[in-house]
């Protein structure tokens, strides 16, 4: 039997297995896995003629992944070895690591996943062989029947009867799972139990409450040590308690989901807004306002209703049934369709600053990362076909530039193809996802395909940034739709005089104003930069003998465009300046009898930097320099 290893054909023994295979002929030590014919498999396989092999490293992606899931395997193995009653629902990899959710008696603390992790430690230190077992549905069913499993039971009975279904046995053990998985423990060194959480079974609120036990595991301890200490800086930075803090914002159960913006934080928000107001301006954007309501007929004419149905707000008013908008798209539409149009007015940009409400199931709102109404960054282009590349071209360095003035310069780009469910025809779908790629390829973009992930109603560009503490954010998108300005009527006049369908380009910079505000907090954990900063600058006098004088300068600034405040309290200099410092403000003006007698003022920054003296004039050179 022959297979392809290193681009070389190789002849194995009949009934090899892939373990055998791969330590012959490659020296890593931390292969734990194997792509065959680029499909992700178990060591134990048995190798099959002509096919290519490639090792699995933890390294990797998928080998992390694959010692992840083992990982959450080896958490059932040592909680059932604890507490034996427990029920096993499901275990799947996420970001950094897994879950587990179980249905247990009595509730699982802080002091059991100690626990239960360190019966983890000893059983990963038994370098016991875990074993794969093709089995038929129906002895699947037996094995969990047998280890009174009821939830991995209704698992098995939706599946198809000719999915192949694998059970791996952890000594005493056994889990159901796709796969693949570590042959061996050997390979788990550091992994630890992170926390509880509520959920339930399949998602749905009115099934059976379930616990649910977070976990993080790497290839070393190193890795390990390094992601728990990014998870130390990321609750400091966490924009909830900053919110707070700096007094930018609140929540609150009677809006759950919903932002309650404070003075400063308003003002960041509008601050962010102004910007891109400008940009909208300077690249021929066309601002408008939709109504927050429309008749529900529309949203299933653009196929929104069938799409996010479960998400939509319904409203109903003289026996008419509305829905609050979860997007503006369709609103934007009928804009266009109000008089004839023209292929001399094409492209026509319409943007807006829509807010938009989406009905989030409460267990997902997370601070103003997760929303139910929020503000879109919202615009489309209206475009004949032969003017999609140019423009999408221009979006993409508008996109770019918009980034880096926030300060983001390390971007993911991805083009995302054709989702399970859709609207429009094959030959549409080939058309717009080619000339996305087109557009992207002659820009020499480095993207990845992200197959699968397209919108409903087209494929798209997503940007993703990261973020000073290495996290990825996926913001900016450009959508390319050849389909609902057909669903909902909108056309023009070609230069021969027929009628005919645009491209519409859905495109989002920002994505949600509000999303992005937790963002820009957490990046520079509340330090925002200048231009961005509710408070500039804030004066401090030491004792009443430089009151009148500290608000005259207050004035001062204020009216050269600085955003300044003056704290005029009775209370210690050193008192204002450590209470300030912990508000963020860029830059601290402290006035005493020397600083009034000379007509100067003494500055500090942010970080504890004593700047000297100087007038009013220099220091506001230099923080207008530093805001250009």
């Amino acid at each position: 039997m022959k297979v392809t290893i290193n681009n070389k054909k190789i002849e194995v023994d009949d009934n090899a297995i892939l373990e055998d295979v791969i330590k012959k002929y490659f020296k890593e030590k931390n292969i734990v896995a194997a792509h065959v014919d680029d499909a992700p498999r178990d060591l134990s396989d048995l190798v099959t003629n002509n096919s290519i092999i490639e090792p699995i490293t933890t390294d990797d992606k998928d080998g992390l992944d694959i010692l992840r899931h083992t990982c959450a395997h080896i958490f059932g193995h040592a909680i059932k070895q604890i507490y034996p009653e427990v029920k096993m629902v499901i275990g799947p990899v996420i970001e950094n690591g897994f879950y587990y959710d179980i249905l247990s008696k009595n509730p699982i603390t802080e002091k059991d996943l100690l626990l239960i992790e360190n019966r983890m430690r000893k059983l990963a230190k038994k370098n016991y062989s875990i074993k794969r077992e093709v089995v038929s549905k129906d002895k699947a069913i037996s094995i969990f029947k047998d280890r009174k499993e009821p939830y991995k039971i209704e698992l098995l009975k939706e599946i198809n009867e000719e999915e192949i279904i694998a059970v791996y046995h952890h000594e005493e053990y056994v889990d159901m799972c796709r796969g693949p998985h570590l042959t061996n423990t050997k390979h788990i060194k550091a992994f630890k139990l992170m926390k509880t959480s509520g959920s339930y079974w399949k998602g749905n609120s009115e099934n059976q409450a379930l616990t649910r036990i977070y976990g993080t595991a790497w290839p070393d301890t190193d890795s390990q040590d390094a992601y728990l200490k990014s998870l130390d800086e990321a609750e400091k930075r966490d924009h909830r308690l900053l919110g707070k803090k700096l007094d930018l914002f609140h929540f609150q159960e009677e809006s759950p989901g919903m932002v309650f913006w404070h003075d400063k934080g308003w003002t960041v928000f509008n601050l962010i807004k102004d910007f891109i107001t400008h940009h909208l301006r300077k690249n021929s954007y066309k601002i408008i306002n939709t109504p927050q309501i429309l008749d529900k007929s529309l949203w299933k004419k653009s196929g929104h209703l069938d799409k996010f149905g479960d998400l939509i707000f319904d409203v109903g008013s003289e026996k008419k049934e509305f829905a609050i908008k979860p997007m503006s798209c369709p609103g934007h539409i009928q804009v266009f369709n109000q008089g004839l149009k023209s292929y001399k007015d094409l492209p026509l940009k319409y943007a807006e600053f829509g807010v938009v409400h989406r009905n989030e199931p409460s267990g997902t709102l997370h601070g103003l990362l997760r929303i139910r109404a929020f503000t879109q960054d919202d615009a489309h282009i209206f475009c004949t076909s032969d003017q999609i590349e140019h423009e999408i071209s221009l979006l993409i360095n508008d996109i770019k530039s918009i980034y880096e003035r926030f300060g983001f310069n390390d971007l993911k780009i991805e083009l995302s193809t054709r989702p399970e469910k859709r609207v429009g025809s094959e030959e549409i779908w080939d058309k717009a996802e080619s000339s996305l790629k087109k557009a992207l390829e002659s820009n020499k973009i480095d993207f990845t395909v992200n197959p699968g992930d397209g919108a409903f109603y087209g494929p798209k560009i997503d940007f993703s940034l990261r973020d000073s503490l290495g996290r990825v954010w996926q913001l900016g998108t450009i959508q390319l739709d050849f389909s609902m300005p057909g669903r909902l009527d909108a056309s023009y006049i070609d230069s021969d005089g027929n009628k005919e369908v645009p491209v519409m380009i859905h495109r989002a910079i920002l994505g949600s104003l509000e999303r992005f505000v937790g963002i820009l907090i957490e990046h520079y954990s509340g330090n925002l930069p200048l231009w961005l900063s509710p408070v500039q600058v804030i004066l401090l006098n030491i004792t009443d003998t430089q009151r009148e004088y500290t608000s005259s300068l207050n004035e001062q600034l204020q009216g050269l465009g600085l955003r300044s405040e003056c704290d005029l309290s009775n209370e210690k200099i050193g008192y204002k300046i450590r209470n300030h410092a912990m508000t963020r403000v860029p830059y601290m003006i402290i006035i005493g009898d020397k600083e009034l007698q000379s007509k100067t003022v003494s500055v500090r920054d942010r970080a504890g930097n004593d700047l000297g003296t100087m007038s009013t004039e220099k220091f506001s050179e230099l923080i207008k320099k530093e805001i250009d």
